[in-house]
């Protein structure tokens, strides 16, 4: 029997849209779906969710079994998927925005590229790693799918660090072109495009419609309005926030609307940009700034949101889980994550295309070799493929270096337990070091690692 490990089961509704999908998929529907957390309550509920769905859904053709044994749940695995979140939001999410905060660095979310996605990645690799050391073990040739922020980073050390095979999966590959023209009111049947860059920090290189250049008429629209709030794409993808959003489209002035930081990328580099407005002003130095607090509302930046996120997902949780874990009749709708489409297609020799995060072996001409970088992906008779991108625009190539060099001085910090590579990458942040001094950005460092406590290894 065929094996899918999960890791972080006890994210449930992030359980329910992935091994949702796995367990209602020919190929998969008598696999052992095999669930570990360290929270044992909430890897219950999970396991509750799943086994409804199975039975429902899978007649019960599948093999559900909930793990407190980390060795045994991944022994004999044929694919991992990860979704842990190490320190969680208390006290680890609080501490990334908190300490900042003291120096005047103001963050939106904290968890991918700057000051906060560097100690999430610093506090998650050892995690991450001792998984890689077990599956060496237990099941050498198990693919290993990420979906752990930040993502660049947890995927580079697990390229550096360990011999298992890796590919990073993110959201906001799948929903940038829906989501982009669905703002825009612009038609989307007919729609071809081109995404490459690294995470976060994707950028929709070519886009068109029945064969047409769409980006001039996508750059008309943007400049002119109006924006749109796309409700029925937003409630098709993230179904789960169904209940916060409006019931119908809401029509938005030019300068007045949630993506003003895309668009200012976009009209002042070209290209649009893969992850959220919320995501991407934290990313560069022109936005979020203490001499200019103007930006905050120009540019609509929700400053903490991550925080206010995890706030409001927790208290939300009991209603979610009266649906999802209490729920004997619960079934499921397939969702548009990745994960099922490339495990059904390296089981049954089929072909999927989809966007990975993978080591750049001259993928993308004009970064370096040893990045992690975001391209399309092939699975095909059995094999996954990452593919070549050729060069990106010089602009966005230099925009994705200022990122790449942090990320590998924190890897090199994770790997090798030297502080002062901490350091070099905290300087080396855009957003940190338009903001602070060198002395300030050294005293930041220290006092998150003493913040961190036992969430970080030594260094020295």
């Amino acid at each position: 029997m065929k094996k899918i490990t999960f890791m972080g089961a006890g994210s449930t509704v992030f359980a329910k849209n992935v091994l949702g999908d796995c367990i209602t998929t020919d190929a998969m529907r008598e696999f052992e779906y095999a669930l570990y957390d360290i929270d044992t309550k909430r890897l219950e509920e999970s396991y509750r969710m799943l086994f409804n769905i199975n039975r429902n859904a899978n007649q019960d053709r599948a093999k559900v079994v909930r793990y407190t044994d980390r060795l045994e749940a991944l022994r004999g695995a044929s694919y991992v998927i990860n979704c842990i979140q190490v320190g969680g939001y208390e006290p680890c999410t609080v501490t990334d925005f908190e300490v900042p905060k003291k120096y005047g660095l103001l963050q939106t979310i904290g968890d991918t590229h700057g000051i906060g996605g560097m100690f999430r990645a610093l506090r998650t690799i050892p995690v991450m790693l001792d998984f890689a050391r077990d599956m060496e073990k237990v099941c050498p040739n198990a693919l290993f799918i990420n979906f752990t922020n930040p993502m660049s980073m947890l995927c580079l050390a697990m390229f550096r660090g360990s011999s298992i095979q890796t590919v990073g999966l993110c959201h906001s590959h799948q929903s940038c072109v829906p989501m982009l023209l669905g703002k825009l009111g612009l038609p989307q049947d007919g729609v071809a495009y081109k995404i490459s860059g690294i995470n976060h920090m994707a950028w929709l290189l070519e886009i068109t419609r029945n064969g047409e250049d769409y980006y001039p008429l996508i750059k008309k629209r943007a400049a002119e309005g109006p924006i749109l709030t796309p409700v029925e794409v937003m409630r098709a993808m993230y179904p789960e926030y169904a209940d916060r959003l409006p019931d119908k489209d809401i029509e938005h002035p030019v300068d007045d609307h949630d993506d003003m930081v895309r668009f200012e990328i976009m009209k002042q580099f070209g290209y649009y940009v893969t992850e959220s407005s919320e995501h991407n002003s934290e990313y560069y130095p022109w936005f979020i700034k203490k001499g200019h607090p103007e930006l905050i509302e120009r540019f609509h930046i929700p400053l903490d949101e991550y925080p206010r996120r995890c706030r409001d997902q927790i208290a939300r949780w009991n209603k979610q889980a009266e649906h999802l874990v209490h729920n004997e009749n619960l079934t499921h709708t397939r969702s548009n994550e990745y994960a099922a489409g490339i495990i059904e297609a390296m089981e049954t020799g089929g072909t999927f295309g989809f966007a990975g995060n993978v080591l750049n072996t001259g993928l993308i001409d004009n970064l370096p070799h040893d990045a992690c970088v975001e391209v399309s992906c092939l699975v095909n008779e059995g094999h996954l493929q990452p593919c070549h991108m050729g060069p990106l625009p010089r602009q966005l190539a230099a925009l994705n270096m200022r990122q790449i060099e942090v990320q590998q001085l924190t890897v090199d910090a994770a790997l090798t337990g030297k502080k002062e590579y901490i350091y070099q990458a905290a300087m080396l942040d855009p957003h940190a070091g338009s903001e602070l001094t060198i002395d300030e950005i050294r005293a930041l460092v220290d006092d998150l690692i003493e913040a961190h406590g036992s969430w970080l290894p030594k260094y020295h």
